[in-house]
């Protein structure tokens, strides 16, 4: 059993977030800002905290914002420095050395298991780490540092859950889960998208996952599915007949900030949270006649 460090995460940011049109149209989605940061750079600043060292993003036809977000703007510091405003140059300059980044661009979007792919001759014989844009974990303790910590103790897949509302359940893959050990969801099957009728359980995938390299060979086996897509689900599935995989109970206030209603309530709740802005904002708030 594998228990190396895991130092590398894939982020797959080649999506066209259609849940966002007009927004997004000429803009990438992760780019969209919550509060005073975009998306994306919550989840890098996560893996960061949890001991990733590459980040690799995924990205693809119009979205050179994020490349050039992690990147250093000479010509942006020389201004701020002309115009008396060098001292938010160690802040800049601190998000493009979080970690060592790499960029590949996936031709076309094929679905989530096609993105990981176009990761394989990165990740090499390694365990590793795989994060949503979209999904912003709040708590203390960042949700990919609970789950290494547990992958240090359990080396095995392991796949970030909640528990969701029995109307949800349709919205997400669901964990077929057979029984618990010591707070871990032994998975049997993954169902992707079931009516509640249908739904094994209420606990839902979201954007954490923890996979070994031999997700890439069911990868490569897997067949387009809906939308002519390689989905993830489907190999991960495929994995669990011949390796113990788990699901884990990640700890936190979650949300769907690929959403519009999720990205409202983070952007509020985060905004609360924020130490320059959140005393104001909460005068704000309690003043409005709702």
């Amino acid at each position: 059993m594998r228990r190396e460090r895991i130092t590398k995460a894939v982020i797959p940011a080649a999506g066209m977030g259609t849940r966002f049109l007009p927004a997004t149209k000429a803009s990438p989605k992760e780019m969209l800002p919550l509060v005073d940061k975009p998306l994306i750079q919550y989840v890098v600043e996560e893996a960061v905290s949890a001991g990733i060292r590459q980040i690799i993003i995924i990205t693809g036809r119009g979205k050179r914002a994020i490349e050039d977000h992690f990147d250093i703007s000479f010509e942006l510091e020389e201004t701020l420095k002309q115009t008396g405003k060098a001292h938010h140059i160690p802040g800049l300059r601190k998000i493009s050395e979080m970690a060592d980044f790499c960029f590949i661009r996936q031709s076309k979007p094929q679905g989530l298991g096609h993105a990981l792919l176009c990761a394989k001759h990165l990740i090499g014989d390694e365990a590793f780490a795989v994060l949503l844009g979209d999904d912003i974990v709040d708590h203390r303790t960042p949700a990919l540092k609970q789950m290494i910590d547990v992958y240090e103790r359990t080396p095995a897949p392991l796949i970030g859950v909640q528990r969701v509302n029995d109307s949800e359940v349709h919205q997400y893959g669901i964990l077929d889960a057979s029984q618990a050990i010591d707070g871990l969801h032994k998975i049997d099957h993954l169902v992707e998208k079931p009516s509640a009728e249908e739904a094994p359980s209420n606990l839902a995938v979201i954007g954490r996952y923890l996979l070994i390299p031999e997700i890439f060979e069911m990868l490569e086996k897997t067949k387009p599915g809906k939308g002519n897509e390689i989905q993830l689900t489907d190999a991960l599935n495929d994995l669990s007949a011949f390796r113990t995989m788990y699901g884990y109970l990640i700890k936190g206030n979650r949300y769907d900030a690929g959403d519009k209603l999720g990205f409202l309530q983070a952007t509020v709740e985060m905004g609360l949270k924020n130490p320059t802005l959140g005393k104001a904002f909460k005068t704000y708030l309690k003043g409005l006649s709702l």
